[in-house]
Protein backbone atom coordinates (compact mmCIF):
# COMPACT_ATOMS: atom_id res chain seq x y z
CA UNK A 1 0.00 0.00 0.00
CA UNK A 2 1.17 3.49 -1.06
CA UNK A 3 1.73 6.59 1.34
CA UNK A 4 -1.42 7.96 -0.11
CA UNK A 5 -3.64 4.77 0.35
CA UNK A 6 -2.08 4.80 4.07
CA UNK A 7 -3.67 8.11 4.65
CA UNK A 8 -7.03 7.33 3.39
CA UNK A 9 -7.00 4.28 5.83
CA UNK A 10 -5.81 6.33 8.87
CA UNK A 11 -8.67 9.20 7.75
CA UNK A 12 -11.37 6.44 7.79
CA UNK A 13 -10.03 4.87 11.23
CA UNK A 14 -10.31 8.17 12.81
CA UNK A 15 -14.00 8.94 11.56
CA UNK A 16 -14.86 5.22 12.63
CA UNK A 17 -13.73 6.52 16.69
CA UNK A 18 -15.68 9.72 15.97
CA UNK A 19 -18.99 7.67 15.22
CA UNK A 20 -20.02 6.43 18.30
CA UNK A 21 -21.45 10.18 18.89
CA UNK A 22 -23.35 10.78 15.98
CA UNK A 23 -27.12 10.10 17.61
CA UNK A 24 -26.83 13.74 18.47
CA UNK A 25 -25.82 14.61 15.17
CA UNK A 26 -28.71 13.23 13.39
CA UNK A 27 -26.43 10.39 11.49
CA UNK A 28 -22.50 9.45 10.86
CA UNK A 29 -23.09 9.11 7.02
CA UNK A 30 -24.39 11.55 4.72
CA UNK A 31 -24.20 12.43 0.44
CA UNK A 32 -24.96 15.15 -1.60
CA UNK A 33 -24.22 17.11 -4.57
CA UNK A 34 -21.94 20.02 -4.47
CA UNK A 35 -20.70 22.61 -6.76
CA UNK A 36 -16.76 23.15 -7.41
CA UNK A 37 -14.80 26.45 -8.44
CA UNK A 38 -11.30 25.64 -9.32
CA UNK A 39 -8.79 28.42 -9.75
CA UNK A 40 -4.83 27.74 -10.92
CA UNK A 41 -2.34 29.43 -9.03
CA UNK A 42 -1.18 32.85 -9.90
CA UNK A 43 0.21 33.04 -13.76
CA UNK A 44 -1.81 29.90 -15.04
CA UNK A 45 -3.32 30.70 -18.50
CA UNK A 46 -7.12 28.89 -17.24
CA UNK A 47 -8.80 30.98 -15.45
CA UNK A 48 -11.76 30.03 -12.92
CA UNK A 49 -13.33 26.29 -13.71
CA UNK A 50 -16.63 25.32 -12.75
CA UNK A 51 -17.24 21.74 -11.63
CA UNK A 52 -20.17 19.24 -10.68
CA UNK A 53 -19.84 16.54 -8.42
CA UNK A 54 -20.61 14.62 -5.27
CA UNK A 55 -19.13 14.20 -1.94
CA UNK A 56 -19.94 11.37 1.27
CA UNK A 57 -19.03 11.70 4.38
CA UNK A 58 -18.47 9.48 7.27
CA UNK A 59 -18.13 10.58 11.32
CA UNK A 60 -20.89 12.25 13.32
CA UNK A 61 -18.86 14.15 16.04
CA UNK A 62 -15.74 16.07 15.71
CA UNK A 63 -14.26 14.39 13.30
CA UNK A 64 -15.52 12.88 9.65
CA UNK A 65 -13.73 11.56 6.76
CA UNK A 66 -14.51 12.99 3.25
CA UNK A 67 -14.41 11.79 -0.54
CA UNK A 68 -15.66 13.95 -3.23
CA UNK A 69 -15.40 13.61 -7.06
CA UNK A 70 -16.00 16.19 -9.23
CA UNK A 71 -16.14 16.24 -13.18
CA UNK A 72 -15.91 18.85 -16.13
CA UNK A 73 -15.72 18.42 -19.53
CA UNK A 74 -15.10 20.67 -22.64
CA UNK A 75 -14.07 21.04 -26.05
CA UNK A 76 -10.76 23.17 -27.13
CA UNK A 77 -11.35 26.66 -29.08
CA UNK A 78 -10.65 24.77 -31.98
CA UNK A 79 -12.95 22.15 -31.38
CA UNK A 80 -10.31 19.71 -31.76
CA UNK A 81 -9.31 18.38 -28.07
CA UNK A 82 -11.96 17.54 -25.90
CA UNK A 83 -10.67 17.75 -22.18
CA UNK A 84 -12.08 15.96 -19.58
CA UNK A 85 -10.75 16.34 -15.45
CA UNK A 86 -11.59 14.89 -12.61
CA UNK A 87 -10.22 15.74 -9.35
CA UNK A 88 -10.94 12.93 -6.93
CA UNK A 89 -9.95 14.02 -2.76
CA UNK A 90 -10.30 12.38 0.18
CA UNK A 91 -10.12 14.68 3.43
CA UNK A 92 -10.21 14.83 7.41
CA UNK A 93 -12.55 17.31 8.88
CA UNK A 94 -12.27 18.45 12.26
CA UNK A 95 -15.25 20.47 13.62
CA UNK A 96 -14.04 22.07 16.57
CA UNK A 97 -17.60 22.50 17.99
CA UNK A 98 -20.86 20.96 16.58
CA UNK A 99 -24.15 23.59 16.41
CA UNK A 100 -26.34 24.72 13.97
CA UNK A 101 -23.75 26.62 12.49
CA UNK A 102 -20.38 24.17 12.74
CA UNK A 103 -16.93 25.49 11.33
CA UNK A 104 -14.32 23.12 10.47
CA UNK A 105 -10.89 22.60 9.50
CA UNK A 106 -9.92 20.09 6.17
CA UNK A 107 -6.76 18.31 4.93
CA UNK A 108 -6.07 15.60 2.97
CA UNK A 109 -5.05 14.06 -0.09
CA UNK A 110 -5.74 14.25 -3.72
CA UNK A 111 -5.87 12.87 -7.15
CA UNK A 112 -5.84 15.19 -10.15
CA UNK A 113 -6.81 13.49 -13.58
CA UNK A 114 -7.48 14.81 -16.96
CA UNK A 115 -7.91 13.14 -20.08
CA UNK A 116 -7.50 14.41 -23.41
CA UNK A 117 -9.10 13.29 -26.63
CA UNK A 118 -7.54 14.43 -29.64
CA UNK A 119 -9.60 14.61 -33.03
CA UNK A 120 -8.52 14.56 -37.28
CA UNK A 121 -10.40 18.07 -37.23
CA UNK A 122 -13.42 20.28 -35.86
CA UNK A 123 -15.93 17.50 -36.26
CA UNK A 124 -14.31 15.00 -33.91
CA UNK A 125 -15.43 11.97 -36.37
CA UNK A 126 -11.65 10.31 -36.23
CA UNK A 127 -9.72 10.17 -33.11
CA UNK A 128 -6.12 10.70 -33.23
CA UNK A 129 -4.91 10.18 -29.79
CA UNK A 130 -5.93 9.72 -26.26
CA UNK A 131 -4.08 10.65 -23.34
CA UNK A 132 -4.49 10.52 -19.74
CA UNK A 133 -2.18 12.64 -16.90
CA UNK A 134 -2.26 11.99 -12.85
CA UNK A 135 -1.13 14.07 -10.09
CA UNK A 136 -1.43 13.40 -6.66
CA UNK A 137 -1.19 16.39 -4.30
CA UNK A 138 -2.26 17.53 -0.68
CA UNK A 139 -4.51 20.18 0.00
CA UNK A 140 -5.48 22.51 2.92
CA UNK A 141 -8.52 24.63 3.89
CA UNK A 142 -11.55 26.05 5.97
CA UNK A 143 -15.39 25.74 5.87
CA UNK A 144 -18.64 25.69 7.63
CA UNK A 145 -21.65 23.47 7.65
CA UNK A 146 -25.08 24.53 8.58
CA UNK A 147 -27.39 22.66 9.56
CA UNK A 148 -30.57 23.03 8.75
CA UNK A 149 -32.81 19.97 9.59
CA UNK A 150 -31.48 17.23 11.26
CA UNK A 151 -31.28 15.13 8.04
CA UNK A 152 -30.32 18.09 5.78
CA UNK A 153 -27.83 20.66 5.86
CA UNK A 154 -25.60 23.20 3.41
CA UNK A 155 -21.62 23.53 3.34
CA UNK A 156 -19.34 25.74 2.00
CA UNK A 157 -15.67 25.60 2.03
CA UNK A 158 -12.53 27.08 0.67
CA UNK A 159 -9.21 24.65 0.47
CA UNK A 160 -5.39 25.23 -1.42
CA UNK A 161 -4.61 22.37 -3.56
CA UNK A 162 -1.22 20.81 -4.42
CA UNK A 163 0.71 22.22 -1.34
CA UNK A 164 4.17 21.50 -0.36
CA UNK A 165 6.48 22.91 1.51
CA UNK A 166 9.87 24.50 0.85
CA UNK A 167 8.20 27.07 -1.66
CA UNK A 168 10.47 29.99 -3.24
CA UNK A 169 9.02 33.71 -3.21
CA UNK A 170 10.61 34.56 -6.46
CA UNK A 171 8.44 31.67 -8.10
CA UNK A 172 5.84 29.80 -6.55
CA UNK A 173 2.53 31.22 -4.81
CA UNK A 174 2.83 30.60 -1.47
CA UNK A 175 -0.17 30.34 1.12
CA UNK A 176 -1.44 33.30 2.89
CA UNK A 177 -1.05 32.82 6.36
CA UNK A 178 -3.86 35.31 8.32
CA UNK A 179 -2.03 34.92 11.68
CA UNK A 180 1.88 34.53 11.05
CA UNK A 181 2.98 35.56 14.29
CA UNK A 182 0.91 33.06 16.23
CA UNK A 183 3.31 30.20 14.64
CA UNK A 184 6.89 30.31 15.26
CA UNK A 185 9.09 29.95 12.44
CA UNK A 186 5.90 29.76 9.89
CA UNK A 187 7.91 32.24 7.52
CA UNK A 188 10.71 29.59 7.15
CA UNK A 189 8.08 26.68 6.12
CA UNK A 190 7.57 28.86 3.10
CA UNK A 191 4.57 26.96 2.57
CA UNK A 192 3.32 27.08 -1.55
CA UNK A 193 0.55 26.05 -3.09
CA UNK A 194 -0.55 25.73 -6.84
CA UNK A 195 -4.46 26.55 -6.76
CA UNK A 196 -7.31 26.60 -4.87
CA UNK A 197 -10.89 24.93 -5.11
CA UNK A 198 -14.31 27.05 -2.88
CA UNK A 199 -17.02 24.46 -3.15
CA UNK A 200 -20.80 25.07 -1.95
CA UNK A 201 -22.83 21.73 -1.33
CA UNK A 202 -25.78 19.92 0.36
CA UNK A 203 -25.78 16.89 2.63
CA UNK A 204 -28.34 14.02 3.38
CA UNK A 205 -27.90 12.54 6.75
CA UNK A 206 -28.54 9.04 7.42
Amino acid sequence: MGRAGRIVVLLVVLAAGAAPVQAQDGGGFSIGPRITFIRGSEGSPEGTQRFNGGVVRLGGGKLAVEVAVDYRSGLSGDLTERISDYPVQASLLLFPIRARLSPYLLGGVGWYNQHVTRFLGPTGETVIEDETTRKMGYHAGFGAELRLHRRFGLYGDYRYTMIRFGGEPETDTLVPSPIPGWIPGAERLRLAHEGSMFTWGATFHF
